[in-house]
């Protein structure tokens, strides 16, 4: 009975965080109103103040799910400690473009001025994390660089080209975009050890 209980929260708290991301399309986030949420939804306003006390914590939950969501993705492709040399990138390895295509909806918010609050900033931001803390990178000829400045200028090329198939909406397939990154991911990186996630 717990269990059901769980999947009827998470449930309704998912009708009420889609609700938020189809509505930003349609008016803008700060034109949004709790009541339009509501009934968009199907629920009442009882139920809604039961799991957020505002408009502010449910965009903030949205958020924060679909960035912890997209950290996961990337580990559904590689076991702890496997080294991949980049020559051998596949699609199975860019999980994390699969998991933003199949999610286009939300990712698609980006293309608005007045959106979730902290989605400009947050999704490079967790790219970054995810390059931080889940690989170690060898640069084609073991060239030495400053690694923190590597791990910044590869997450932040990598969240433009994504930004840019985005923008595009997503017109190009996921399989065309990946090839794409897996070439250029050639010209400057020689391997990937995935560590997992540290923090976890």
């Amino acid at each position: 009975m717990n269990n059901e209980k769980t999947q009827r929260l998470n449930r309704t708290k998912s009708h009420l965080k889609q609700a938020l991301a189809h509505l930003i399309t349609e008016k803008g986030y700060h034109s949004v109103t709790v009541k339009d949420i509501v009934d968009y939804a199907a629920y009442n306003r009882s139920t809604f103040y039961t799991h957020y006390s505002d408009k502010i914590e449910l965009a903030e939950d949205l958020l924060l799910s679909m960035m912890e969501e997209l950290e996961a993705s990337v580990g559904k492709s590689y076991v702890s400690g496997q080294k991949i040399y980049t020559t051998k990138l596949n699609q199975q390895t860019f999980n994390i473009v699969l998991y933003i295509y199949h999610n286009r909806s939300f990712f698609s918010l980006i293309n608005y001025d007045d959106t979730l609050p902290g989605l400009h900033t947050r999704f490079p931001q967790t790219i970054l994390k995810i390059y931080n803390e889940q690989f170690v990178f060898e640069t084609i000829n073991g060239t030495p660089v400053n690694m923190d400045y590597f791990k910044r200028y590869t997450a932040y090329g990598f969240y433009g080209l994504l930004r840019n198939w985005i923008y595009n909406g997503f017109k190009e397939t996921p399989e065309n975009f990946i090839k794409e990154v897996i070439d250029l991911s050639k010209t400057h990186i020689h391997s990937v050890k995935y560590i997992g996630n540290q923090h976890t």
